[in-house]
């Protein structure tokens, strides 16, 4: 009987061998099969679907997809640096710019700039960063740009908002990857001198995320033009809102659908989604009205028109052009997500931490200061953490960008998790500050940015979304090594074509699926043995990170394609199950920022709490999003019991922070030094007298310098010595020769800085309405008259809108 059973097995080996060893039979038998059940489990991929995987490059996140990242590469990427032209202009320009905003006149009296500050920024060429200088600009890095937008956020939402706008995804990105010749020696030029204000406007009213679905559309047609007749052109007709600098722009970037019902450019009439430029002169082009986005006063409101007609040479590429306008804006979407919106998420959060440690420890309760209470510690502890894994991870992928990349899956992480993390840098700096904080008016140095921080939230994706749908769901596309050649099988047309590509695809992908689950378990149980799971020349304090992320880049691609193949294309409906795995991959690529950052900043061993604690932390989110997807995954309880034992052999390991860690980065956060000035380089801190961070700054040198002389006051209070109370109590020390003469003046100036500091704005009773003006119609009218570039348009405009809604 065993001699039977013995040969059964040994005839099935030997014919599943033949099966799958032998490409023409595996081809024939199984290949084209599970082609067939592919195609129907494959969900329908729309165009702009395809574009939106076909954009960018794949990066970083490619290796940690990969399940066995290559961390010696990751280290050799060289360490994004400024040039001496780029340090320059932010050590001039910026400063200057920076000195000359005012947020509480801006956002409460003005609302908007200055016109100086606009003509400032036109002058000094602030709308032409990434602009080569062959086109009169100044052709910065992305790093440069990053730095640039992230100072200017620390100090005027207002102001950064203003100025990463024409360097993002708008007109002068777009002209320099795709325009023509001509349209590039035209506008380029213009838009660095700030002779044009462009805005970009894609999102329509019923079509916010869903770019596919936008209603606005244009129909080519031959016209009369500008006294020219017979011009081969298009009637646009849209309604678009939401679109920053809008209400001033000169130049409108326009998305919208093109039809050729008449077949004048010779091909189908459906011709897909198209951009083009129009100058806001134009004729039926309205703009200027405004939206008022939580009190920020950056220019920022809707835009419309009708049947508006303009020539095939608008399209931006000219003819060339026609219906590539998806692709475009899918390629050119790094700027925004990957620099500016990270930039100023980064700025607030350090913002927060500069001013929270400050102010904990120059704001005293029950006669201490309040950072030393271990509650104001944890909510330090998560600024300053979640502040160095920030900034690490903007630099590593502005340095991406300047590498060549295109990373579309990278800058969805940082844009999703930077922005989340900068809005809880915010509250928990809020929290600290209490009355402080939610007191609005010139001396709040928090208020403006607080409530400001969900328009970083909603814009370029809201969070939700990109969460839930883009971060997993396109970068298992993209990243995977062979999902997209499997995707691309299943799409092609050529079944036998088809059956080879899908074949060479899923013999790959079962190797990889088999390495990964016995990679998972191997680096689960003796991870910490394995010499390659961690570089050779890495910090020793840093070594076990590596080795951890190696076995939990192992473990989600073991998991993600165990997903990936239960749920096919069902997966992307359960955006629950989408949205943690893409956690697992955003938590490995913040991870891995983190330690470069460590490692280009040459191990300053001060840093180690701040590198120790965001490690601890995401390592530990990442072990929730995996357990998580493992309790929420559908397969049977058996099934369930097995992928657990073999994601987590020997239990939940990683453990969040403990308090003692969570004191050290309080304490290096409340103490002026090289750390706290490491954490927050790049942002502007006013030096002028009687400037609020100023003043806070002042007084934190001076609570330090003042701690040995307070104690011996405490002392003398408590012994009896002294017994008068208030600023009577340093007369009475220094009467009695406690202190002296010196150490009193030093006190009584630490007593006037607290003063300062501690201080909240009051207003008249009525808070100054009677000094404004009452009417809808005088307040529509003051701020035109505030509007230094589109006033009058802005009136003509709302005249226009009127007249339309009287007919």
């Amino acid at each position: 009987m065993l001699l039977f059973l013995f040969y059964v097995f040994l005839f099935l080996v030997v014919t599943a061998g033949l099966i799958l060893g032998i490409p023409p039979i595996r081809r024939f038998l199984v290949t084209g099969q599970l082609l067939k059940v592919f195609r129907k489990m494959l969900p329908q991929i729309s165009q702009t679907e395809q574009e939106a995987l076909d954009a960018g490059t794949v990066w970083w996140e490619g290796d940690l997809f990969s399940g066995k990242p290559d961390w010696k590469k990751m280290l050799a990427y060289p360490k994004p640096q400024l040039t001496a032209e780029e340090q320059a202009f932010l050590d001039g320009p910026v400063e200057e710019l920076c000195a000359m905003l005012d947020e509480w006149k801006i956002t409460h009296d003005l609302k908007d700039l200055p016109p100086e500050v606009w003509q400032f920024i036109k002058d000094q060429g602030f709308f032409g960063l990434i602009i080569p200088k062959q086109y009169g600009g100044y052709g910065f890095s992305a790093l440069a740009h990053s730095e640039v937008v992230m100072k200017i956020g620390s100090r005027s939402g207002t102001a950064a908002v203003t100025v990463m706008v024409p360097n993002s995804l708008g007109p002068a990105e777009l002209l320099l990857h795709y325009g023509t010749d001509e349209q590039k020696q035209y506008y380029l030029p213009r838009l660095a001198k700030g002779q044009e204000v462009p805005c970009f406007a894609l999102t329509s009213p019923h079509a916010g995320s869903d770019a596919g679905s936008m209603p606005d559309f244009a129909i080519v047609c031959r016209s009369e033009f500008e006294g020219r007749p017979d011009v081969l052109g298009m009637r646009v007709t849209w309604e678009k809102r939401y679109i920053t600098l809008g209400p001033v722009a000169t130049i409108l970037g326009l998305a919208f659908k093109l039809y050729d019902p008449d077949r004048l450019l010779g091909g189908e009439e459906d011709l897909g989604i198209t951009l083009a430029l129009i100058p806001t002169r134009t004729p039926g082009v309205h703009i200027g009205r405004r939206h008022y986005p939580l009190n920020g006063a950056f220019q920022n409101g809707p835009n419309w028109g009708k049947e508006v007609f303009i020539p095939m040479d608008w399209i931006i590429g000219g003819p060339e052009g026609v219906g590539q306008g998806w692709k475009m804006l899918m390629n050119c979407l790094a700027a925004g997500r990957s620099i500016s919106l990270p930039a100023t998420s980064v700025g607030a959060a350090k913002l927060a931490a500069r001013t929270s440690g400050a102010y904990s420890r120059v704001r005293t309760q029950f006669k201490v200061p309040i950072g030393y209470f271990e509650g104001i510690e944890e909510a330090l502890a998560r600024i300053g953490g979640n502040t160095y894994m920030m900034d690490a991870a903007r630099v590593m992928t502005a340095g991406a960008v300047d590498l060549g990349e295109k990373p579309s899956v990278v800058s969805a992480i940082v844009k999703y998790h930077l922005t989340e993390r900068g809005r809880q840098a915010i509250n928990d700096a809020m929290d600290i500050h209490g009355g402080k904080g939610i007191c609005i008016g010139p001396r709040n140095y928090l208020g403006r940015t607080y409530q400001q921080i969900p328009v970083s939230i909603t814009v370029e994706g809201a969070n939700i979304l990109t969460r839930n749908m883009i971060i997993f769901g396109q970068g298992a596309i993209r990243c995977h090594p062979y999902l997209l050649k499997e995707v691309n099988a299943a799409h092609d047309n050529n079944l036998d074509r088809a059956i080879l590509a899908f074949d060479e695809a899923l013999a790959g992908h079962a190797r990889f699926t088999l390495r990964n689950i016995g990679n998972s378990i191997v680096y689960a149980l003796a991870g910490k043995y394995i010499k390659t799971n961690s570089p050779d020349n890495c910090a020793p304090e840093t070594a076990d990170y590596y080795r951890q992320l190696a076995r939990f880049s192992a473990s989600f691609a073991c998991i993600a394609d165990i997903g990936l193949m239960w749920l096919g294309g069902s997966l992307k409906r359960r955006e629950r199950l989408s949205a943690r795995l893409g956690d697992i991959l955003s938590m490995l690529y913040l991870c891995s920022a983190t330690l470069k950052r460590f490692e280009d900043d040459y191990r300053p061993g001060a840093d180690l709490p701040l590198l120790h604690w965001s490690m601890q932390d995401a390592l530990y989110r990442l072990q929730q999003a995996l357990d998580e997807f493992l309790t929420n995954f559908p397969v049977p309880t058996v099934v369930g019991w097995v992928l657990r034992g073999l994601m987590f052999p020997l239990g939940k390991r990683c453990k969040p922070p403990t308090d003692a860690l969570t004191h050290e980065v309080a304490k290096l956060m409340m103490e002026p030094g090289v750390v706290r000035d490491r954490l927050t380089s790049g942002i502007y801190l006013p030096m002028a007298e009687h400037e609020p961070l100023a003043d806070l700054e002042q007084a934190l040198q001076c609570v330090i310098e003042c701690g040995a002389i307070e104690t011996k006051l405490r002392q003398a209070v408590k012994s009896h010595k002294v017994t008068e109370y208030g600023s009577q109590q340093i007369a009475q020390a220094l009467q009695q020769h406690i202190i002296t003469a010196e150490e009193a003046a030093l006190l009584n100036k630490l007593n006037e800085l607290r003063n300062r500091v501690v201080k909240v704005d009051d207003f008249s009773p009525d808070l100054g309405v009677e000094t404004k003006t009452g009417s809808g119609g005088n307040n529509t009218l003051r701020s035109i008259q505030n509007d230094p570039v589109g006033g009058k348009r802005a009136a003509s405009h709302e005249s226009d809108r009127n007249a339309e809604a009287t007919d």
